[in-house]
């Protein structure tokens, strides 16, 4: 068996595997100089109509909503302010949306939309109303329309852009895979709009640092993120267990081609078992309000053995953070390598630095865990050469 026919059997195994898939498509694919590409738009309500009959559960991340408001109030360039990027945006996602209504609608298919900040799904309890609120819609056959609330968002609630969105939904969501739809055909070792002997890769099973420095050389023509945004994205679901894949979004069919296991983008395979969604929560969306300094051995028994974290082995604790916050656990050189929630305050852990459990509560006066950080509450976040997974 030739490797290709090799990479054809995993792309037909994995697809017949998917029942619930998040596409996330590009401002490079449905907007243009024009403002929104409303034949693009129609073509991807046909092909996602077209999955949603043969039985599929198809989420739709989409961007476009600053551009189709440029494009409405006849602006040539991009606000540079977050008051006028928020204003934009008002104008032009309801522009948006309508071109999607107007496009399911004619293959008898509704949409709805969503609008989300990272404070919505950092806040476990509005995090799974957004979880139940998408599952009903997907059980009444509804294409979830989900975008990032430009409209109300500021630095510090913003997801980055949509292709980290787009991972955010995905574990949110338990699905299958994440099809990412750009303006280029895939993940290629070098920019192949300057470069002709650019060479696309097909298939990948990890990423390392090479990967990630090519794609840093590969911006988006009109998105945020360009490549190496996506290469992150990538990291992000693959590391949970979930595969990826990035195709071009402006070829035809792109959708029902990928799902006949057919030989296009770049497939990024996961790299472990599917983690569960809590996990994926802690790990992937939550953000860290404080960092917790660990000894060698610490280090080694929660990266290689799945420990806790115990009072014993923590050197320094920097931030003011309460019970129940996300802290990033790093070793003595400073590499953040763990993710956790804590059980106790920022104030109470620099009182337990060092000590053994039994002293806990002579320390505190009080004692509610063992554990500083438990297991079941503890994400790795590096993978196993110590890259960063979570940016």
């Amino acid at each position: 068996m030739t490797s290709r026919q090799k990479r054809l059997q995993i792309r037909k195994d994995l697809f017949s595997r998917v029942r619930r898939v998040v596409v996330k498509v590009g401002s490079g694919v449905i907007t243009h100089d024009d403002g929104l590409n409303t034949r693009l738009i129609k073509r991807l309500a046909r092909e996602i109509s077209v999955l949603m009959d043969q039985g599929h559960q198809v989420i739709l991340v989409s961007s476009g909503a600053v551009a189709s408001g440029m494009k409405k109030m006849d602006m040539t360039q991009r606000p540079a302010d977050i008051p006028h990027k928020q204003a934009i945006a008002a104008i032009g996602q309801p522009k948006l949306m309508l071109e999607y209504e107007k496009s399911f609608a004619h293959y008898q298919k509704k949409a709805a939309q969503i609008l989300l900040t990272i404070d919505d799904l950092s806040n476990r309890r509005r995090y799974l109303n957004a979880r139940n609120t998408i599952n009903v819609l997907l059980d009444w056959r509804i294409v979830p329309i989900i975008n990032e609330n430009d409209t109300v968002v500021v630095e510090e609630l913003k997801f980055g852009d949509n292709d980290n969105l787009s991972a955010m939904i995905t574990h949110l969501m338990d699905a299958q895979i994440l099809i990412n739809l750009t303006d280029i055909d895939g993940f290629y070792d070098k920019d192949p709009r300057s470069h002709k002997d650019a060479a696309l890769i097909p298939l990948v099973s990890r990423i390392d640092r090479a990967m990630e420095k090519a794609a840093l050389d590969i911006p988006g023509a009109f998105s945020i993120g360009g490549m190496s945004s996506k290469i992150q994205t990538a990291k992000k679901v693959t590391t949970s267990g979930i595969p990826m894949v990035v195709a071009s979004g402006l070829k035809a069919n792109i959708l029902k081609r990928l799902f006949a296991g057919r030989d296009v983008g770049t497939l990024f395979l996961p790299r472990s078992e599917k983690m569960g969604s809590r996990k994926c929560w802690i790990g992937f969306t939550l953000k860290a309000k404080g960092t917790i300094k660990v000894d060698r051995g610490a280090a080694k028994a929660m990266f290689k053995q799945g420990r806790s974290l115990l009072p014993i082995g923590i050197l320094d604790v920097e931030g003011d953070f309460g019970v129940g916050a996300a802290v990033n656990c790093i070793d003595p050189d400073g590499v953040a390598f763990a993710r956790g929630l804590v059980n106790y305050t920022a104030s109470d852990i620099r009182k337990l630095v060092g000590v053994k459990t039994h002293q806990i509560e002579q320390r505190l006066g009080y004692k509610h865990y063992d554990e500083v950080i438990h297991r079941d509450n503890l994400v790795i976040i590096v993978d196993e050469k110590g890259g960063p997974i979570c940016q």
